[in-house]
């Protein structure tokens, strides 16, 4: 129970964290760039796009750890119920 409300923790810490704004250089230089001409939506763009491949190692991340816990649960059941036929 303690590590189902640490995985929830940490989902609403990383998920509810303010939008980051990581960018190279050579990127921010362009987006200073358009931002000063007055086009905000490539910016808008790019950083929802860096977000978005953030995300992803994550994601893939806790779906296999959930496969994980899930089939090592069932092991533990099948191995629980064996050891009460045999012993």
């Amino acid at each position: 129970m303690k590590k189902f409300i640490s995985l929830q923790l940490f989902l609403l810490m990383f998920l509810s964290g303010p939008g980051l704004l990581a960018q190279c250089a050579m990127c921010r230089t362009q987006l200073e760039n358009n931002i000063s001409s007055g086009d905000i939506g490539i910016a808008a763009g790019l950083n929802t796009g860096i977000l978005y491949l953030l995300s992803l190692p994550y994601l893939a991340i806790l779906v296999l750890g959930y496969v994980w816990y899930r089939n090592s649960r069932a092991n533990a059941s099948a191995n629980s119920k064996q050891k009460a036929v045999v012993g």
